[in-house]
């Protein structure tokens, strides 16, 4: 018989030499695995940070605006400067808020940023309540006092805010609160709001009838008891003190 074919046998030194050198070599592959997905991870972030922070990729294109209906676009964006080209990440927002925020029709404004290259700002306008007549301006005041607009003629639907020459601007605020709380059917029966002082002030109806109010204090309060007042015809009203109100 033909001898049989024999496999021949590996020296089991030389076979555990090379199951040695297979680990060593699977531990430094993974090692260098770690290595290398650590360096991968940090080019990524530092791109991304080149990208986001220092690259024009990003830059600033220009400003959106919403919410404004007194004051123009082009008004809005000139009142930001927004840095265009500046990438959009380091953008000093709070500063484009507060250059918005001076112009005096602006009663609040939220900055934020739209991406890819937008500045996104929104805007909440005063709103008037009442109307000075400064030697024929007719000029439009919100219910914190403050003077932010003209109007071309005098607007039938505000009252206006008849006020003496020396009367100080703390006075005027306390008339356009007083203004501020009124319902809107109250406030279209009113023809002007005399402030004399802080402490005087009066409302004159249309059809000649007077409400003397005193201090904006507890001014709600009042605007619910003359609310009342009115379902009888007086010539005066007096809800300066709101828990004692009189007529006559």
């Amino acid at each position: 018989m033909p001898d049989r074919l024999h496999t021949p046998v590996e020296d089991p030194v030389e076979l555990t030499r090379k199951r040695f050198a297979r680990r060593q070599w699977a531990r430094r592959w993974l090692a260098w695995r770690v290595v290398l997905a650590v360096v991968l991870v940090v080019l990524t972030v530092a791109g991304g940070v080149w990208l986001v922070f220092f690259s024009t990729v990003l830059a600033i294109d220009g400003v959106e605006v919403e919410g404004n209906r007194l004051l123009t676009e082009a008004e809005v964006r000139e009142a930001a400067e927004a840095p265009t080209g500046e990438p959009l990440a380091r953008a000093d927002l709070d500063a484009i808020a507060a250059r918005i925020e001076a112009l005096p029709a602006v009663a609040s404004v939220d900055v934020t940023r739209a991406w890819p290259d937008q500045v996104l700002v929104q805007i909440v306008e005063r709103e008037a309540v009442a109307v000075i007549d400064d030697d024929g301006r007719f000029r439009g005041m919100d219910a914190d006092g403050v003077v932010f607009r003209e109007f071309k003629t005098l607007p039938k639907t505000l009252p206006r805010l008849k006020i003496a020459p020396d009367t100080r601007g703390e006075a005027m605020a306390e008339g356009a609160a007083v203004v501020g709380v009124l319902p809107a059917d109250i406030v279209a029966k009113i023809d002007f709001v005399d402030v004399k002082t802080v402490d005087q002030i009066s409302l004159q109806f249309r059809d000649g009838r007077t409400v003397v109010w005193g201090s904006a204090d507890e001014s709600e309060q009042k605007a619910r008891v003359l609310d009342a007042l009115l379902r009888q015809r007086f010539d005066v009203y007096d809800v300066s003190v709101p828990g004692q109100p009189t007529t006559r």
